[in-house]
């Protein structure tokens, strides 16, 4: 385990985040560092909280949009990804990728990960943001999770009950202070074929409704009740609405595309007509799915 002295001298300054992100958008951070080990990222968050600069903690980038203007403090990108099975368990450290993670439970003849077919991500985040597919979401697999209260210093399990899902939430989305390291997943024994078979469906279905050959951060909204966001956004006439280098997909409305060399001030531009015009049409306020790092007067992560 490196000290905190050791851990600084690996920050590096000035980091472009936008190679970082799903979306290819966003400013520079402050300090980035990537902590190959949970023991590097426990002294890293230690480090900065003594410094009282906000940090951000970084995985696969996918459901971000970050600001043209960067970030003012430490991004830790996560880079420790052990996976390991056991019976129907796999426990995997929170940078483990879920397409990799999808493909372990398979080669082992656990399902419960199917759905997972075509979202990149990583563990974490997908815990995190109870990442969720064709009705299904990580809360229906997730037995526990390792998290470190940056506040204290301190690691603690959280049972399913406490990690406190609800819809595309958890506590840990709540609040940052408490980092996830690792989690264990139940799974079901299933003939490796048919997961195989499911996972290439679930993979179709995307390709077919979603516009994976773009950049972007996956759905933008939250699904607000009978019609989905994508409907209601349809529904007022903005598919293909274009900003600068962002557009509102033909393909599906709650998807947002970076066309070309968008800006974050063009996502979000679009993100609020969306917002406004579904308020107007419907009396409906659509909320962010996605994560907005670095923007002044909205929410901070």
């Amino acid at each position: 385990m490196k000290d905190e002295a050791e851990i600084f001298s690996s920050f590096k300054k000035n980091v472009s985040l936008a190679p970082y992100t799903s979306f290819r958008i966003g400013g520079k951070a402050e300090y980035f560092f990537t902590a190959f080990k949970k023991e590097d990222a426990i002294s890293a968050i230690s480090f900065v909280k003594k410094t009282k600069k906000p940090f951000f903690i970084l995985g696969f980038g996918s459901n971000l949009l970050v600001s043209d203007k960067g970030f003012k403090g430490l991004v830790i990108k996560i880079g420790f990804k052990d996976i390991r099975t056991k019976g129907l368990k796999i426990t995997a450290e929170a940078g483990a990728p879920l397409g990799l993670l999808m493909l372990k439970a398979q080669e082992s003849g656990l399902s419960g990960l199917e759905w997972l077919s075509g979202i990149p991500g990583t563990l974490g985040g997908a815990v995190k943001g109870n990442a969720g597919s064709f009705k299904k979401s990580m809360k229906d697999i997730v037995k526990k999770a390792e998290v470190l209260d940056a506040r204290t210093g301190r690691i603690r399990f959280f049972s399913n009950k406490e990690c406190g899902f609800g819809y595309r939430k958890s506590v840990f989305k709540k609040n940052n202070n408490l980092v996830i390291l690792s989690a264990e997943l139940e799974l079901k024994k299933k003939e490796r074929k048919r997961i195989k078979e499911e996972m290439k469906k679930y993979f179709e279905t995307k390709q077919q409704t979603q516009p994976l050959n773009f950049p972007s951060a996956g759905s933008v909204f939250k699904n607000p009740g009978k019609k989905s966001a994508g409907e209601l956004i349809e529904l007022c006439g903005l598919k293909g609405k274009r900003i600068g280098g962002a557009e509102i997909s033909e393909k599906h409305a709650n998807f947002i595309v970076n066309k070309k060399n968008a800006k974050a001030k063009d996502v979000l531009s679009l993100i609020n007509l969306a917002k406004k015009k579904v308020k107007s049409k419907f009396k409906i306020n659509l909320e962010e799915e996605i994560v907005l790092l670095g923007f002044k007067n909205k929410k901070k992560y």
